[in-house]
């Protein structure tokens, strides 16, 4: 009894450790037509081995059967025809069931339709041949699969290549069970050779065969002409236009032997009867036109003969062409630049890619190809100059018409300006100022502007930057102080990096042009007032602003001092002045406050009062003149200087200058230069104080003395 215990306790803890299979899932069926019908299931590995079992139900369930296979065979299993019976169309219910030592594992119900699931074998290409007297063209020849729906419309899709390239172009097209398995490839590169290969499938399934083996051919080794282009020139004042024809011979064409020359024949497009023909061998010819619209056409011969004629329709002048390129984009490669466009215009298979360096001068060289069949075009960066900045122009061709083109620029390589922009400052004020710069030239940038950033800093101070984009040449600066000195710079930047321009230094101002108006405003104002006050007050008072504006100054000429006799003189000198003197006494000298225009009015007739003042003594009515002297002289500029000790002159005689010395009554007499006045404690009149004026503008003195000392010798 125990030792059955034991053995019930291992056979329960063995299959406790079995572990179930996984449940198969992802089930994917396929009808390879007339071979099998094979499904596959995941997951692939299993950690124990496992049975499979796959149940098949059919003709709508009326029949069934099963197919089996080990983990180790793999996780597929196919009912193989013609032992398994495959009947299309018909829909197939398939179940997969898993078994291991642990137990069984039952999968979900997946339907199938024959037809959508459906593969056969790939065609078999028979030839790749040109066809004579089309360009460009090759014509595939295959067989149909024989593992095919005989009465099924099969669906191909062709891929071919030129030998050199590793590139596939795909085109796909349908075909007819009773077709004639043939295939016209146009739009090549001429003297090329493809490679081809093929794939199909039947209408309504969801599998491609498999590739067929590839196949090459070459296109027409004919001659096949020349690739024209034209370059036209502005209306030059008489109304004709330039027009530089260029031809070269087509892309991929081989080296054939050498071209002799060309034939150049061009007419107006409505009238062929002025048909010029030109012969040259070269491969551009000038034309001068009128602006009608003309046909060109361009013919190459050799030993061998003439290829076919190249042509081209030039517009007429204000001739608008049509416009169907909606976009241009470039975009670089490890190795090349890539141009693609894109074109509203189906029927458009044919375009002319135009590029050149955009360099200040003129262009030196026009580079141009043309592309079929495609809307892309390469070239490899090596054939392009770094940091130069290309043109590059798409135009549309429509059989000989050349449509509106869509131009854009590229950089194959850019590179750091090697120069900054020329800056200068404008419009300096207060607290702004107006920054200004040229662009850099085209030779000089090294790629394509981003942005400019605007260096300023004041003298001592922290520095500022600000940034505007590519097409903006100035900037506005503000908030900065009065009076400052500012140093300030450009830098142009581009994708690899930026260059400084000159710098520049610059003072704000200390008053702004509305600050110098307002006070020019109000001082001018000011004044404005003072002048109506002044006018006003003038008006008002005539006479008082005369004789403020221009006061009464003395006339000399008309001074009444040369009709003074003695008392009169002696009572202008006096030093004792009554109270109540008279009108006359009022304008004799006092002493101490003596009258400015006293010595003025003294100098006036002055000849005549020396004439008529005695010499002798006193007489009746004549006293002497403060000082006791008795004898009056007067010194002037205009008579001769008398020193003590020269001869007086008579008082009646006038002293003339060149008149002899001693002529003239009294000629004996001389003058003192100055009469001394008795000193302290000696007797006089008047007191013992000497008159002494003087004239510091006319130099004049006037000195009146008693009693002269008798000097009869005059000094020389």
């Amino acid at each position: 009894m125990r030792a059955w215990a034991l053995w019930a306790l291992t056979l329960h803890c063995g299959l406790s450790l079995a572990v179930l299979p996984a449940k198969p899932e992802n089930i994917s069926c396929n009808f390879y037509y007339k071979k099998n019908f094979t499904c596959t299931w995941s997951p692939e590995k299993e950690a124990n081995r496992t049975w499979y079992t796959v149940w098949r139900t059919y003709l709508n369930g009326r029949a069934s059967d099963i197919c089996t296979t080990s983990s180790e065979n793999g996780t597929w299993c196919s009912f193989l025809s013609p032992k398994s019976p495959i009947t299309p169309p018909d829909n197939y219910t398939i179940q997969v069931e898993a078994r291991n030592e642990g137990g069984a594992v039952v999968s979900d119900l997946t339907h199938w339709y024959l037809n959508a699931v459906v593969r056969i074998e790939p065609p078999t290409i028979i030839s790749v041949q040109p066809v004579w007297g089309i360009n460009r063209t090759l014509q595939i020849r295959w067989k149909r699969p024989v593992l095919a729906p005989v009465s099924s419309d099969l669906k191909y899709l062709l891929r071919y290549r030129t030998v050199n390239s590793a590139r596939w172009m795909e085109v796909s097209f349908e075909e007819k069970w009773n077709g004639s398995q043939t295939y016209n490839l146009v739009g090549l590169q001429p003297f090329a050779e493809y490679v081809v290969a093929l794939r199909c499938m039947p209408k309504g399934s969801q599998f491609w065969s498999g590739w067929s083996l590839e196949k090459r051919g070459t296109t027409e080794e004919a001659p096949l002409g020349l690739d024209l282009w034209r370059v036209l020139g502005p209306v030059q004042e008489d109304g004709r236009r330039p027009a530089t024809l260029l031809w070269k011979k087509a892309r991929g064409t081989p080296a054939l032997e050498q071209t002799l020359g060309y034939h150049v024949r061009y007419f107006p497009e409505n009238n062929a009867n002025l048909t010029e023909t030109l012969n040259t061998t070269r491969q551009q010819l000038e034309l001068l036109l009128d602006g009608r619209a003309y046909q060109v056409s361009v013919v190459s011969y050799n030993s061998w003969g003439q290829c076919p004629a190249a042509t081209l329709r030039i517009p007429a002048v204000g001739e608008r062409a049509s416009r169907c390129i909606e976009a241009v984009q470039t975009r670089l490669t490890q190795d090349q630049l890539v141009v693609a466009w894109q074109s509203s215009a189906p029927d458009v298979d044919t375009w002319m890619v135009e590029w050149f360096p955009d360099l200040d001068a003129e262009p030196s060289a026009l580079c141009w190809e043309l592309v079929s069949g495609a809307r892309n075009w390469t070239i490899q960066q090596d054939a392009l100059t770094p940091f130069w900045c290309y043109n590059i122009s798409v135009y549309p061709m429509l059989r000989d018409r050349v449509g509106e083109p869509s131009s854009v620029q590229a950089y194959v390589k850019e590179g750091v300006p090697s120069a900054g922009p020329v800056t200068k400052v404008e419009d300096i004020g207060v607290k702004g100022v107006t920054v200004t710069w040229k662009e850099i030239p085209k030779t000089q940038r090294n790629g394509f502007i981003s942005n400019y950033t605007v260096f300023y800093q004041a003298e001592d101070g922290k520095a500022f930057s600000k940034t505007v984009n590519a097409s903006t040449l100035r900037s506005d600066l503000g908030s900065l102080t009065r009076m400052t000195s500012y140093t300030v710079q450009v830098m142009a930047s581009t994708s690899a990096g930026g260059a400084n321009g000159t710098r520049i230094n610059f003072k704000t101002l200390s008053m702004s042009v509305l600050e110098i108006c307002v006070t020019a405003s109000l001082v001018g104002g000011g004044l404005l007032a003072l002048t109506i006050l002044t006018a006003a007050f003038g008006l008002k008072r005539p006479n008082k602003l005369r004789r403020l504006c221009c006061p009464d100054v003395p006339n000399p000429a008309e001074s009444s001092i040369a009709m003074w006799r003695g008392d009169d003189l002696k009572s202008v000198l006096t030093l004792n002045t009554d109270a109540s003197v008279s009108s006359e006494e009022d304008r004799i000298l006092k002493p101490g406050a003596a009258p400015r225009d006293l010595v003025d009015k003294l100098v006036v007739n002055f000849e005549n009062f020396l004439d008529e003042v005695p010499t002798g003594a006193p007489g009746k009515g004549q006293e002497s003149v403060p000082g006791g002297e008795e004898n009056e002289y007067v010194t002037s500029p205009y008579r001769p200087y008398w020193a003590p000790g020269d001869s007086p002159v008579g008082p009646a005689q006038r002293l003339c200058p060149g008149r002899p010395e001693g002529s003239g009554p009294a000629a004996g007499q001389q003058l003192p230069r100055s009469a001394p006045g008795p000193g302290p404690g000696q007797a006089g009149e008047e007191g013992p104080q000497t008159l002494y004026l003087k004239n510091s503008v006319t130099t004049r003195e006037f000195l009146v003395s008693a009693n002269p000392p008798d000097q009869t010798k005059r000094e020389i």
